[in-house]
């Protein structure tokens, strides 16, 4: 068989590695083979491609040292980087928040933790692989990404960058684009990938919209959005394409400009009406800006065109399942599990449902699966932490005790297990004890409302009224509807003015 035949073969089937292996054999045979140089590009690019669309992920550079911004004060339901000040969102009392102060969403994608407000905030965020949020910047790991593609090669890259002639790649429209791509997601040199989209650009006399587009990509990765929302505005009006809208929009929710973004999603909906992918961008955004039934509504809509799309399935069972309504939850969380779905997640989920909805055989039968599931610790202590809240709902304080120790044996920086053993340990009469858990709490979430009520009750109990007074303000602060915080404030102003 023709060898390059063969190579294409391999290609089209996935098998990067051997076409690679071919198409090096070809060129050394005769290193001026195009086809085959151009086919080893394309199969390098795809054994690290990464769909841009969907990866942005925001360091600690990008969300501290960001001079992007566009107003002081934004307007309530008008900025990501203050979810809290969106309408039609449920308190904080009914659905947990991230530090930013984003509800929880019910599927982890780059982003769902929420923007920490300060550095010391940042540097507490979890620092694993299994985090959306990375330690070091975006840039950083792009970089790493393309170091390790390049031990793939032992004898060095495949393309020496320093020597190439860009300009006279760029007169090539079919080598040049397959070497941008190499260039881009393989070597992750943005800058000598802007060059080249920048030559090719002008090469075309700037009538090719994938160019533009390509050229607005490099911008974002630099962080020069104004410049990538020109590119991609000047590509709609020469192409209008799904995947440009999505960039755009992306670009306007770094600017911290959701509604912006809306608008784009909705222009791209007039020309492509039920795309799921701009109806769960737009999904996204609502559920961002803390408008949740804006949010379900859209994710709705996803599923009226894609009955299978696993993301908005568990978006909407989590909204109804902190909406107080577990049987219907149960319903969705079921489908995902007869679509093949099936992780610890999915089972832990389940047994909240099934303990909620009454169906207390299916209970911990759910959390068993998810326990024998589970291979990573942090899981783990949440389905610890759940079969806790099972125990607490039985009454058995010893069980509820255990589960919340295994918790934070899995997971050393649970901050509701410190908590709800700090109310066990009360119960008690362990103050000292307590008092330990609920600070550790406090730590590790400084965001939450319960570890500092239950910290200024318990030194309120104790007459430690000026700590009591302090935990209170900052539990008032994190979440000011919560009525024994209310009682409490209110409580020890009275008794302060007294002296």
């Amino acid at each position: 068989m023709d060898p390059m035949y063969l190579a294409l073969s391999f290609y089209r089937r996935r098998k990067f590695e051997d076409c690679v292996n071919l198409c090096t054999q070809l060129l050394e045979k005769n290193p001026y083979d195009q086809a085959a140089w151009s086919l080893k590009t394309r199969a390098l690019t795809e054994q690290v491609y990464v769909d841009e669309v969907e990866v942005d992920e925001e360091g600690i550079a990008e969300m501290i040292m960001d001079d992007n911004t566009i107003a002081q004060f934004a307007r309530p339901g008008t900025s990501l980087k203050k979810p809290g000040t969106g309408q039609g969102g449920p308190s904080a009392g009914v659905r947990p928040t991230t530090q930013g102060g984003r509800p929880l969403t019910g599927f982890a994608r780059p982003g769902t933790q929420g923007r920490p407000g300060t550095m010391e905030q940042a540097l507490r965020t979890p620092r694993t692989a299994h985090t959306a949020r990375p330690v070091t910047s975006a840039s950083g790991r792009y970089v790493r990404l393309g170091t390790a593609s390049m031990l793939s090669t032992p004898d060095g890259p495949f393309i020496n960058l320093a020597r190439l002639n860009f300009s006279k790649y760029a007169q090539r429209p079919t080598l040049a684009k397959a070497l941008f791509e190499y260039i881009f997601h393989h070597e992750n040199d943005v800058r000598n990938a802007l060059e080249l989209a920048a030559l090719a650009t002008e090469a075309c006399q700037f009538k090719d919209w994938w160019w533009k587009v390509q050229l607005g990509k490099c911008y974002y990765r630099l962080g020069l959005y104004r410049e990538a929302e020109q590119q991609f505005k000047s590509a709609l009006k020469q192409q209008e394409m799904v995947d440009t809208y999505l960039y755009l929009s992306k670009v306007y929710a770094r600017l911290d400009q959701p509604l912006a973004a809306v608008e784009v999603y909705k222009q791209g909906l007039e020309k492509y009406s039920g795309e799921t992918a701009l109806l769960t961008g737009i999904a996204r955004i609502y559920e961002g800006l803390n408008d949740l039934p804006n949010a379900t509504k859209f994710y709705k809509d996803v599923l009226h065109y894609d009955n299978t799309h696993v993301e908005a399935i568990a978006c909407i069972a989590t909204n109804y399942f902190y909406s107080d309504q577990p049987e219907i939850a149960l319903r969705f969380y079921r489908r995902l599990l007869q679509m093949g779905v099936y992780n610890t997640e999915l089972f832990n989920n389940l047994g909240l449902c099934c303990f909620y909805a009454q169906q207390y055989d299916m209970t911990l039968n759910c959390f068993e699966r998810a326990v024998a599931l589970s291979s990573e610790d942090p899981a783990t202590a949440d389905v610890w932490y759940n079969v806790g809240h099972v125990a607490l709902g039985i009454g058995d304080m010893n069980l509820a005790y255990q589960c919340f120790r295994l918790a934070i044996t899995f997971n050393n920086d649970h901050a509701e297990a410190y908590n709800n053993l700090g109310v066990l340990e009360l119960r008690k009469g362990h103050f000292e004890q307590a008092r330990s858990f609920f600070q550790s709490a406090q730590m590790l979430a400084s965001h939450t409302y319960e570890p500092f009520y239950n910290f200024a009750a318990l030194c309120d109990q104790v007459g430690d009224l000026q700590s009591s007074y302090n935990a209170v303000k900052k539990s008032f602060d994190n979440y000011p509807d919560h009525c024994d915080s209310k009682e409490l404030f209110t409580q020890l102003k009275k008794h302060f003015s007294l002296l």
